[in-house]
């Protein structure tokens, strides 16, 4: 039986493990190792109890550690198994129905970008040699500028766009086996790398103004962390927004732990429709990304991290072994565009465009009764009872949305819309039809 080569890899282990901690990470570190495969069925909990001479209670902790860094899976009445590899995410776009209108993409519009294309001339390309500085000067003081507004000073760093500059960050600051305190729910490319890089997750509820305080306080308690990582804006896929009152709130609680490592992942920040708060003020170790893919188009891979300066030193390092910086060329369009007063006011426009739709969006919904979040940002998170079966009433209907559950660790079930490519008639087409299906009571007979 499966259950009884797990137990004669982990034998000695588990004999020697006392808590809920050790059985997990003798667990993670025979999976890491290969000696438990993918698919292997664990004991149950009352076996593996009496193996390891703690209790049922214990063991379960040890699973609930192992489900949140992706070790293991576990579903109702069936034994818990080694996850299946890769953990690595892989894309892939399914084809829709003809007609089929799709809300899913949280893609920028692109009629709401600026025509780059007009900043192109002969004097943008500029031969470049390998010992040259990672930075565009150009860039470099755009970005300073920008940052200062916010009150935000430290060391800059170039990256490949805001998800390359936090791996990089949370390889050079975790290992293994680290929690992170995470929002939940939490953007999924974001969970992804978490768990990819074999991190625990530790998920703090959220609202309109982002985490909650209180539910950030019970999870440090909780739980020894290394870093935090929390969205300051256009929270994806809550739409939260931190204001003032909320970010002093969190950095009161934060403030009790000063060797945490906060991670602001600020990526929608010229087009995000809210005005910048941070927690990371007075921080030892601290990172802020912001990328410029929402507004000046996702092809250009391009973030740029203010930090404290060692992390700053940690992040250039880890790209000096790999790409070595990101494209001159590229960074002397982005400062180009963000020095253009035609350019400015695109981005003006697209930001009042994605907030007026998220309004409309919520606006209908409420006068409905139906509760729905997006205060910042191109998504709307709408409250349902069975997200899987409304999505796929929606997508018979012709509307193609993102169920909540990719997103999800302990937060309830949600769709989440994108009003970045939806026009104000559709908008309302849209709304009336989920409203149709919501008090149909359809969506419990899927």
């Amino acid at each position: 039986m499966q259950s009884d080569r797990f137990e004669s890899v982990l034998d000695d282990e588990l004999r020697r493990s006392k808590t809920a901690r050790d059985i997990a990470n003798a667990v993670a570190s025979a999976v890491s190792s290969g000696e438990l495969q993918p698919g292997t069925a664990l004991p149950s909990i009352r076996r593996l109890a009496t193996t390891s001479g703690v209790s049922p209670a214990t063991v379960s902790s040890a699973f609930a550690i192992l489900r949140r860094r992706n070790v293991i899976t576990t579903a109702q009445r069936r034994r818990a198994r080694v996850t299946s590899k890769p953990a690595l995410p892989v894309t892939r776009s399914m084809p829709l129905p003809p007609g089929t209108k799709d809300v899913s993409s949280a893609s920028p519009d692109p009629t709401l970008l600026p025509d780059l294309g007009r900043l192109l001339s002969d004097d943008l390309w500029q031969p470049t040699a390998y010992s040259t500085d990672i930075w565009d000067p150009a860039l470099h003081r755009a970005m300073s500028e920008a940052f200062l507004v916010d009150g935000i000073t430290g060391e800059l760093t170039p990256t490949n766009g805001s998800l390359d500059a936090i791996e990089r960050i949370l390889s050079a600051i975790t290992h293994p086996g680290d929690a992170v305190a995470v929002e939940d729910p939490l953007w999924s490319s974001m969970l992804s790398l978490v768990r990819v890089l074999g991190l625990e997750t530790v998920p703090v509820t959220i609202d309109d103004h982002g985490m909650k305080p209180e539910a950030l306080e019970k999870a440090l308690k909780a739980r020894k962390c290394s870093a935090v990582i929390l969205t300051p804006r256009a929270q994806n896929p809550y739409g939260s927004a931190m204001d003032p009152d909320r970010a002093a709130a969190l950095r009161a609680v934060l403030d009790n732990d000063p060797s945490l490592f906060i991670i602001e992942d600020d990526h929608a920040s010229l087009v995000a429709g809210s005005p910048m708060q941070t927690v990371t003020t007075g921080r030892d170790r601290w990172s802020i990304t912001r990328s410029v893919n929402k507004a000046l188009g996702p092809d250009l891979r391009l973030a740029v991290t203010a930090s404290d300066p060692q992390t700053a030193e940690q992040v250039q390092g880890r790209f000096i072994v790999g790409p070595g910086w990101v494209s001159h060329f590229l960074q002397r369009l982005v400062a180009r565009a963000l020095n253009d007063d035609a350019v400015a006011e695109r981005m003006r426009e697209a930001e009042s465009e994605y907030t007026a739709r998220r309004d409309q969006l919520i606006g209908a919904l409420a006068a409905h009764g139906i509760e729905a979040h997006g205060t910042s940002g191109m998504n709307v998170l709408i409250s349902v009872d069975d997200e899987t079966a409304i999505s796929s009433h929606l997508l018979v209907a012709g509307w193609s949305v993102r169920s909540g559950a990719p997103f999800r660790l302990e937060s309830p079930p949600f769709l989440r819309v994108s009003v970045s490519q939806i026009s104000p008639h559709d908008l309302e087409r849209f709304a009336d039809t989920l409203v149709e299906i919501m008090h149909s009571g359809r969506s419990s007979r899927y």
